[in-house]
């Protein structure tokens, strides 16, 4: 590239990126083409002379996003900041803020929303405003959590939710586990469920947590699941839950007794749904997540940057051992 070639390209950009001209401007100005202009540009930050530098508090959130709608399937990622001095409850109500965030700029009129329970969802409370009234129904994906704080009973996170954004609330009367395959079978098939069903039907919005590991597992602690369930599930490599329904790290469901038991939702009716928004953080999840998104049980993903790391490189690692 000689010297007045090189002169024109540095001209070009100075006029574009510095002066904040046009390319019409600066075609006219010029006396050329304005698609002469576009391809000066382009050779201009090909050659190096415009160098593009992106700059801002969370660009490194904003990288792992892409890398993480790169690796899985989904829709969005919204990665929020954290520290090493954060609590738990902390870094989950950061999470929760996101979620509503969200989730105000998702539902519109007619909208069937699905809540499921635990402490993240629960901490989308605290967040809450007066929003812009909706005409939706707000409905649980999942059974009652059992011998959990109140705050983080599906009902409760339902009714909430519905009283912020001026929707309908519905309930569920019935554990997300029951004893047995007729009890589940007699709760599906009564009247006031019937009702319920007919809304998981009509679902295009869907918040769920994302359970940990079978060992660390709420539904444990919750004493819906004995020492007999505990080794069925670990047998088949149960790596996480999402509506109290559990899957491996590959993403398949964990079918059977529990599975029989279990008032809530199928997983495979996530994968229809428009939005299906996962809510979820820990590196001690990583496995668990990772199963949910190879599962494609959600289209959005919130976390934050140190489990959206850990997921990254959890991948990363089993990509390298496939590869030996």
């Amino acid at each position: 590239m000689d010297w007045d070639e090189e002169r024109r390209l540095i001209k070009v950009a100075k006029m574009y990126y510095k002066d904040q001209m046009t390319q019409n401007e600066i075609a006219k100005s010029l006396g050329i083409y304005r698609t002469t202009i576009t391809r000066l540009l382009q050779k201009a930050r090909e050659k190096g002379i415009v160098q593009i530098d992106i700059k801002g508090e969370y660009s490194e959130q904003v990288d792992l996003e892409e890398q993480l709608l790169k690796r899985f399937s989904i829709s969005e990622a919204v990665v929020i900041p954290s520290t090493s001095q954060q609590t738990e409850q902390e870094r989950k109500t950061e999470l929760g803020r996101a979620s509503v965030n969200l989730l105000n700029k998702t539902i519109k009129d007619g909208d069937v929303v699905g809540f499921a329970w635990g402490s993240t969802l629960g901490s989308m409370v605290s967040a809450l405003e007066r929003y812009k009234s909706r005409k939706a129904d707000f409905v649980p994906l999942v059974g009652g959590p059992g011998k959990m704080n109140v705050d983080h009973h599906v009902n409760t996170i339902v009714y909430n939710q519905a009283k912020a954004f001026g929707a309908t609330a519905h309930f569920i009367d019935s554990a997300a586990i029951v004893p047995s395959t007729q009890s589940r079978n007699e709760i599906f098939e009564s009247a006031y469920f019937k009702d319920v069903l007919d809304l998981w039907g009509k679902l295009t919005v869907a918040v769920v947590g994302i359970g940990t590991q079978l060992s660390s597992s709420n539904m444990i602690f919750s004493g819906f699941l004995g020492e007999e369930d505990y080794k069925s599930l670990e047998n088949q490599a149960a790596i996480g839950d999402i509506c109290s329904r559990f899957f491996d790290v590959n993403g398949k469901p964990i079918d059977g007794n529990v599975g029989d038991r279990t008032v809530a939702i199928e997983l495979n009716k996530l994968k229809e749904v428009n939005y299906s928004i996962g809510v979820a953080e820990s590196v001690e999840k990583t496995a668990s997540i990772v199963g949910a998104l190879r599962g494609n049980y959600i289209t959005h993903l919130i976390t934050n940057d140190c489990t959206a790391k850990s997921l990254l490189e959890f991948t990363s690692d089993e990509e390298g051992r496939e590869s030996r």
